[in-house]
This record gives C-alpha cells, structure tokens and sequence, in this order.
C-alpha cells in the first residue's frame, strides 16, 4: 500500500474517533471501569492498569482490521 493511502486511511481513522468520542464521550464513562481493571490509590501514589479495557478494545481493533481487509 502507497504510504500516501496509508496517512489518509489513519488520518480518517482518527476523526472517527474524534466524532464518536464527541458524541457519545458522556454515554462512555465506563470505559475504564471494567471489573479487572486495577485502580490502588495509596497516599502518596495510584497505581491503574486498565487490562480488561485493553483487551476489549484489542478485541474491537482486530475485529476492525479483519473487516478492513476482507472488504478492502
């Protein structure tokens, strides 16, 4: 692939983002309060390892990858 058709198809990949996330960014909140994502807030530090929100959203993009490349 021509790394010109490359940027475009990152660049639009990006303003999707940008318009679901500001569309629908107040219905999102609970990502990254899955169950198995580690939040410890101690006094002096806070430590948060969203591994489930990871994985979800690996899920999605491999998800997305896949049809990307069977229909393009």
């Amino acid at each position: 692939m021509e790394s010109g058709k490359l940027l475009i198809y990152i660049g639009l990949a990006i303003v999707a983002v940008g318009i679901v996330w500001y569309l629908f960014g107040d219905k999102l909140g609970w990502i990254g309060n899955l169950p198995g994502d580690i939040n410890y807030k101690g006094e002096n530090s806070r430590v948060y390892f969203p591994i489930t929100t990871m994985l979800l959203l690996s899920v999605l993009a491999s998800l997305a990858m896949w049809l990307f490349r069977k229909f393009f």
